[in-house]
């Protein structure tokens, strides 16, 4: 049985929203950090670094969002992956830039104004990884011109997690009006089953 320990309101969502892309059967194991149970004994065994997400296999034990997501799609989905190997690289090339990226500047202005008072937020840091933002936004739309996927003409786990990122600019009021490209693309993505019961769980 497949068990994932983490929120899907978190970093963690986009190997929730993976798990219902493959369609398996899964457990869900919360952890509370509050009341510090990534750092528990039990907890450090399956993820030393006592963070999330973590996915446990049958026994089979992998953590980091992006390498579980590409288990997930190997043992369970093959064609989240592409159809060759050309594009099974450019779906780890656009997982990888999603998360290194486009993620580390949105990420950063995220937790300033969703975590951290109004009167201790950093306001140059949110200045300066908000002005990175459009030239990432603009690789993304530019590779999106005429095409519905980022990686040949089907859905796959670059669509899903770069996806996984882009979407957080609502929750920084960051407009996507200037990028109709993403716009449309993220619309399509919204329409997937998967996504829709990977939705309900947040």
């Amino acid at each position: 049985m497949l068990t994932i320990y983490g929120s899907p309101r978190s970093s963690s969502g986009r190997c929730f929203w993976c798990l219902e892309e493959i369609e398996k059967k899964y457990n869900v194991s919360p952890i509370n950090f509050k009341e510090k149970e990534h750092k528990s004994t039990s907890y450090l065994k399956l993820n030393p670094n006592g963070k999330t997400p973590t996915l446990n296999d049958d026994g089979f034990v992998i953590w980091e969002s992006i390498a579980i997501n590409f288990y997930l799609a190997e043992t369970y989905k093959t064609e989240l992956l592409g159809i060759d190997n050309k594009q099974h690289g450019l779906v780890q090339q656009w997982s990888l830039w999603g998360i290194g990226e486009l993620q580390p500047p949105i990420i950063a202005v995220f937790i300033q104004l969703v975590f951290v008072p109004e009167e201790r937020r950093d306001n140059e840091l949110i200045e300066k990884a908000m002005a990175k933002i459009p030239g990432l936004l603009v690789v993304l739309n530019d590779a999106l011109e005429g095409k519905n996927n980022l990686v040949g003409n089907k859905f796959t786990l670059a669509d899903l997690n770069v996806a996984s990122v882009a979407s957080l600019c609502s929750e920084i009021k960051f407009s996507l009006a200037s990028y109709k490209n993403i716009q449309a693309w993220l619309t399509k993505i919204s329409e997937r089953p998967a996504f829709k019961k990977y939705q309900k769980l947040l």
